[in-house]
């Protein structure tokens, strides 16, 4: 979608030359109160000061589900998503049943590996040694809980699911009444409520043995399987998981030369996003991009790819 940011002058201009004018963006993000909103307004200052010809305002939106629907009603020309739901939309499946979305990757900022955290004294040693446990597969509601769900089906495994809050889940895990629970990493470190738990108790994490991480990668395309280095907590040694990434989809309509400046823009940065966005400090986000993306990169983002020598795996290959 494209718009056009334009003033009525004076009546003394009309016949004059025709004035230079930005293409205008809409960039849907989330709410106002996440830290994802701060790390898109740092994202339209950076369009709007290196981007040349493009002007970039930020809204405010439900997230991934909303920003694709508003995508399809061409009401933003960008916005947040999650590569497994953006898998969903362009393939039509999931809660795109039968409405499959034009969609197409711009890059990916951040990691979301999903980690199966057990009690070092529930007895518990992999992922097949959870049934009958009790054990939470994420906070209600959530992304990790969904996710967690269709893992454990293709993968054939059980548990005794507990429901709960974050906060409810901690305590739980603290009493020993739930054995653990899946929990999203900040970047490749535990996150903070799992470390919470570690003052309490000495904790494990399941990793997926070869095989479940073979059969993930071919029946679960809208997730990737990462391998996490040792070290992230202390005494954790390296493990493979399921993740999702969070990153920034286009319509395919967006105008390819925008999308190659936009991308430009966003790799070029050094600070900016990192500001914004603690865990991004230090993160390779073109790399980032091509472990986690899960759709067709947009024509211009693959285009500034390839100018800078990376080698684009099949999933990410534009189409046409």
């Amino acid at each position: 979608m494209t718009r056009a940011i334009g003033a009525l002058l004076g009546v003394t201009l009309l016949a004059g030359p025709a004035l230079a004018q930005d293409q205008e963006l809409l960039i849907g993000s989330t709410s106002a109160s996440s830290s994802h909103y701060g790390y898109f307004v740092a994202v339209g200052q950076l369009i709007n000061e290196n981007a040349e010809g493009l002007s970039a305002s930020v809204v405010e939106t439900g997230a991934t589900l909303d920003n694709i629907k508003r995508m399809s009603r061409d009401q933003i020309d960008m916005g947040l998503v999650t590569t497994n739901t953006a898998q969903h939309a362009y393939a039509g499946t999931s809660d795109f049943e039968g409405n499959q979305q034009d969609l197409r990757l711009l890059w990916v900022y951040t990691n979301a590996p999903q980690n199966a955290i057990v009690r070092a004294d529930a007895g518990v040693d992999s992922l097949e040694d959870l049934d009958g446990v009790r054990f939470n597969p994420g906070i209600r509601g959530s992304s990790t809980e969904a996710t967690t769900e269709a893992v454990f089906d293709t993968l054939g495994l059980s548990a005794d699911f507990a429901r709960g809050s974050t906060t409810d889940v901690v305590g739980a895990i603290k009493d020993n009444r739930v054995a653990g629970y899946v929990k999203s990493g900040s970047g490749l470190k535990l996150d903070g409520s799992t470390m919470d738990i570690a003052t309490a108790t000495e904790i494990e994490v399941l990793g997926l043995t070869d095989e479940q991480a073979e059969t993930l990668r071919a029946e679960m395309p809208d997730l990737s399987v990462v391998d996490i280095p040792e070290g992230a907590a202390e005494g954790i040694p390296a493990y493979t998981t399921w993740a999702f990434g969070v990153g920034v989809a286009a319509p395919a309509s967006l105008d390819e030369e925008a999308a190659y400046k936009i991308v430009s823009a966003i790799m070029a940065d050094t600070s900016a996003q990192a500001n914004a966005m603690a865990s991004i400090k230090d993160a390779d986000l073109a790399e980032m991009t091509l472990d986690y993306g899960t759709i067709p990169l947009h024509p211009g983002a693959a285009r500034w790819f390839e100018d800078n020598g990376y080698d684009l795996p099949e999933k990410l290959q534009p189409e046409g």
